[in-house]
């Protein structure tokens, strides 16, 4: 069974991604924890009603699109961090410093306490809080330390390592579910999904690039960049159920492929830095950043006055803004075997430059003159890695934002300046603020990387974010196009934006007064409360209440004169009194304790067990439950784990957690001095149970490894005079007000597709290689999501499968919320085979696989247990065959019983009378499936020359020709000797024919009929 449901990002103009998949025996998995960008927490509401049934979580990227949602819900969603997460290490690395960014840039990321929820607790303060004004109280937001303990909960895997997870506490048995990551090709970490639950095979594949690009060598369909293969690797292939994205799906790729987008970007770029204007470039701070750093360093290195262009870049200034880029650099050169081979490759050529002392350096380079570039002997002679930046500048504060629009609008001849800033919404981060100096330079161009389309789903009351009108303007074109050359005579075009008004709306944080601290106060008491009813405050809890139903069970069943409501009544009112008295430290008397008073009171050595009965005469003894089955005791394989085994799978990880309360701190006391930590939500220290690999890779505050804040060895050249620190955000009770500025627009605007997704020509190209039997398409707008679904049925129905059948594939296109069912057709029975049948079974390997042909007769019988059963219970088994319902057949009447209906079919030999008839029915059959490559491997090793001539031929000897046909047929052909070839000529062919006969009879499992 395979049910699969959109939470987000199914026909909706917003990228955000949520999608629960349902598997047999109640299994569910949650991939991806997506945000809109209004961040707007009624989108969660169906996620947080799914939580306590998810067994696992799985992550596919390291955008807001994605993961945004991570850390809100495991601060306000109770069960949320007890289930196990799964994710690349750079998803894991990278998606913390993204959350950090985006917590630290935008108070509306902490979103709103519901009204309806502050409307009940706030009615005995005032009456306007309670109809609906008190909105913008802000929740508290997770601090840096916070998210930082969230993401080191994620257990870290690598592409191909197939790996059987741990379900959560509340999920039902796995029964063998496996989950291997593949590369997407979209994002540094990003990954393609395979699932496997018994008969399922699904794979997950939502923003995907099977396109090579600078940093990113490429989806792994084929087996990824360098692979060179024309197929589809085989654990990709023939899946039951494929879940693809139709976001871009419409996209047609530009003529001249990477190196044409690049030279675009850049002739985009010229253009405005000899006008001596400035150009803005948003984009994300984690994922696709990194191609666009890694692109502009490199073209500012290979710029020199020798170059054809004659260093127009070299002399405009290089900026990356962004919060947390620091640490997001520093994890990107610390990941190069997760990026393209060719990145690799500098990085070892460029090696010997890596040694210089970081002292001697100032973000890549010696500094020349006040935060310029560096001489061009200096920076000729110096090297430096992959991602050790010798042009390209960091910003982490808004300070320095400030200062270089500052110190370019007050030169006399403007040389020009590229910035890229986060976020790509420009609805949070630098972009917006960089944005909003530069809006009414008409010399200023604004380079968009990304397609927007007009919000559907996100909040009315809101105004749409920025780079949706822009991405409107640059369509309708309403002012005028430039035509700027470029350098391959081209035009470029620039859309004019001149004389509108635009309205920029900020947000940031006011502390709250009044009624609205203790309305906040109120509500915060009662998510308290609510969360120790959900999650036990320790182990003790659950010990407890199980000894208080024991002792009550023992107690009433050796009395007589209480009736069995009243027993039961008295055994759950003590138990569940123990329980809430461990969470609440309510007090109880000494006579409701019992002979549990010697344990729970401190100085009572005594107790008076004259005249009480059952466990009330004992000494109280609590004995550890051991998990066992008819086998014996339960082994945990994480316990019989190798060093660097555990490093992978962690699987104590999860009890370590819960054991030392880390979740559970929530409504508890806690020192003054904890005031500052707390503040956020819960106060959590740093998880006990990880390991060092994890601790080294959760990121200090900005500025903490940093004095001056500027990321020295990340970037090229800081100024020493800014040293002022940046105001710390106050993550007090707080809510959202709103300022609003009128912005005069006159600028260009100018697009190049930088947004690593796939096009309609790869989907055309690999569907009918992948061969999938369903097709579920998600995360686009109902127009994308409509055409691709129409284009795909075309293609697979055309295709026809690998038989040349005329299956057609089902594809599913479900709406937010609907359920589709998508479970594998095939039709699978249960049997056992008799001890006689299994051992007349001849076994044969076909690439690690058993095959073998059976032939038996199957009948119906009871299980040896339940015939065993039935004659110890003779007068129940007459009693139940006299009820059984009576069938007529045509020798008399026979009665059945439900235990024979529902007995397990057995295959048994076939009697001697019938095996002669199926012998002659019965044909011999060949199993597996033979490449031409590996036959020509196999004939080369075995002395016969093989080389492929033609398309799918394979010529042995010279004498032999081989082929395999569309369908999988092998056939085997020899040219004609005539009588005037010698004898020798005349062995040789024979020779080679039945040699290779032979080597491909040795690759097939030949099983008999008989």
């Amino acid at each position: 069974m395979f049910n699969f449901t959109p939470l987000l990002g199914a026909h909706s103009a917003s990228a955000a991604s949520q999608s629960l998949l349902e598997l047999d025996g109640g299994v569910k998995i949650l991939v991806d924890v997506g945000w809109h960008e209004d961040f707007d927490p009624e989108t969660l509401r169906e996620l947080e009603r799914q939580v306590p049934t998810v067994s696992i979580i799985l992550l596919t990227h390291a955008t807001t699109a994605h993961l945004a949602a991570f850390a809100h819900c495991c601060k306000h969603f109770p069960l949320f961090t007890r289930i196990p997460i799964y994710a690349t290490t750079p998803v894991i690395s990278l998606g913390r410093t993204l959350l950090q960014d985006l917590y630290a840039s935008t108070p509306l990321a902490s979103t709103f306490i519901p009204t309806a929820s502050l409307s009940e607790t706030a009615y005995s303060y005032t009456t306007s809080l309670a109809s609906g004004d008190g909105s913008d109280i802000l929740l508290p937001p997770p601090t840096s330390e916070e998210i930082a303990t969230y993401f080191s909960l994620i257990h870290p895997l690598k592409y191909s390592q197939t790996h059987q997870p741990l379900g959560s506490p509340f999920s039902p048995p796995l029964n063998g579910l496996s989950i291997t990551a593949y590369s997407a090709g979209h994002t540094l970490g990003g990954t393609i999904w395979h699932i496997q639950h018994g008969l399922e095979s699904i794979v997950y594949a939502v923003d995907w690039n099977h396109a090579r690009e600078n940093v990113l060598s490429g989806a792994a369909w084929t087996g990824g960049a360098g692979a060179g293969g024309a197929e589809v690797i085989e654990q990709l292939r023939k899946p039951t159920a494929l879940v693809c994205s139709s976001r871009g799906a419409e996209r047609v790729a530009l003529p001249g492929g990477r190196k044409r987008r690049d030279e675009l970007l850049l002739d985009m770029i010229r253009s405005a830095v000899a006008r001596g204007g400035t150009v803005l470039i948003p984009t994300d701070s984690s994922a696709r950043v990194l191609e666009l750093a890694y692109l502009l360093e490199h073209a500012w290195r290979s710029d020199t006055p020798d170059s054809p262009t004659g260093g127009a870049l070299r002399k405009a200034k290089l900026y990356l803004a962004s919060k947390n880029i620091g640490a997001t650099m520093r994890y990107a050169r610390s990941m190069l075997e997760w990026m393209d081979e060719a990145v690799v490759r500098e990085f070892e050529a460029e090696g010997s430059g890596n040694a210089q002392p970081q002292q001697a350096r100032t973000n890549g380079y010696p500094r020349a003159g006040k935060g310029g570039p560096p001489d061009q002997g200096q920076g000729q002679s110096k090297s430096a890695g992959p991602f050790e930046f010798r042009h390209l500048k960091l910003l982490e504060r808004k300070q320095q934002v400030d200062r270089i629009i500052r110190q370019h609008a007050a030169e006399e001849h403007p040389t020009g300046q590229v910035i890229l800033a986060s976020d790509t919404s420009l609805e949070w981060g630098f972009s917006r603020e960089v944005f909003r100096r530069i809006a009414t330079d008409g010399k200023s161009l604004i380079i968009l990387t990304e397609r927007s389309t007009a919000p559907d789903s996100l909040a009315s009351d809101r105004p749409p974010a920025l780079a949706r009108l822009l991405w409107q303007w640059w369509e309708d074109r309403g002012d005028g196009v430039a035509m700027e050359p470029g350098s391959d005579g081209e035009n470029l075009d620039q859309v004019y934006v001149a004389g509108k008004d635009l309205e920029v709306r900020d947000a940031h944080r006011v502390p709250l007064e009044g009624t609205e601290n203790l309305a906040y106060q109120q509500y915060l008491a009662t998510q308290r409360q609510l969360n120790n009813t959900l999650q036990p405050s320790d182990q003790a809890a659950l010990a407890s209440t199980a000894d208080a139903v024991d002792d009550a069970s023992s107690s009433s069943s050796s009395s007589t004169d209480d009736s069995d409501s009243e027993r039961q009544g008295k055994a759950l009112n003590i138990s569940a009194t123990l329980a809430h008295s461990n969470r609440n430290k309510a007090d109880l008397s000494n006579a409701d304790l019992g002979i549990n008073v010697l344990l729970r009171r401190k100085g009572v050595y005594d107790f008076d067990v004259r005249g009480k009965k059952g466990r009330e005469k004992m000494f109280p003894y609590v004995p550890k439950r051991r998990r066992a089955d008819d086998f014996g005791d339960f082994i945990r394989p994480e316990e019989y784990l190798k060093a660097e085994e555990r490093e992978e799978i962690d699987g104590q990880e999860m009890r370590a957690t819960d054991k030392d309360g880390l979740r559970n701190t929530l409504g508890q006391k806690r020192k003054w001095d904890e005031v500052g930590r707390a503040e956020g939500g819960r106060g959590r220290p740093p998880v006990a149970g990880t390991n060092k690999r994890r601790q080294l890779d959760q990121v200090k505050p900005v500025g903490q490894d940093d004095p001056t804040g500027t990321g020295v060895g990340d970037g090229a050249g800081s100024d020493d005079s800014d040293v002022d620190a940046e105001q710390p955000v106050d993550l007090g009770p707080a809510k959202v007000a709103y300022t609003t500025e009128v912005v005069r627009a006159n600028f260009r605007i100018a697009f190049v597709d930088f947004s690593g997704l796939h096009d309609k020509r790869s989907l055309q190209m690999l569907l009918p290689l992948i061969q999938p039997r369903k097709l579920i398409l998600v995360s686009g707008t109902e127009d994308e999501t409509l055409s691709l679904a129409a284009d795909c049925r075309k293609v697979l129905s055309a295709d026809g499968g690998p038989s040349g059948s005329n299956n057609t594939t089902d594809v599913f296109t479900p709406v937010v919320g609907r359920t589709v069912d998508a479970s594998v057709d095939t039709n699978a029975w249960t049997l056992r085979l008799s001890e006689s049948l299994v051992r007349r079974l001849l076994w044969q390997n076909v690439r690690g696989l058993g095959v073998v042909h059976v032939t038996g007769l199957l009948t119906v019988t009871p299980p040896a247990d339940q015939q065993a059963e039935d004659e110890q219970s003779g007068i129940k088994k007459q009693k139940l065959i006299g009820d059984a319902p009576l069938i007529s057949g045509g020798n008399g009447v026979i009665r059945t019983s439900d235990k024979t209906a529902h007995a397990t079919p057995t295959l048994d030999v076939m009697p001697p009378n019938l095996l002669g008839a199926t012998r002659s029915v019965a044909q011999s059959i060949h199993v597996g499936d033979l490449r031409l490559a590996d036959l020509r491997k196999i004939l080369q090793g075995s002395g016969h020359s093989a080389e492929f001539r033609g398309e799918g031929t394979l010529l042995v000897d010279g004498l032999v020709a081989v082929k395999k046909t569309s369908t999988g047929k092998i056939e085997v052909e020899g040219g004609g000797l005539t009588m005037a070839d010698s004898l020798s000529m005349s062995r040789a062919f024979e020779g080679s024919f039945y040699a290779v006969k032979r080597k491909i009879y040795e690759g097939l499992a030949v099983v008999a009929g008989g």
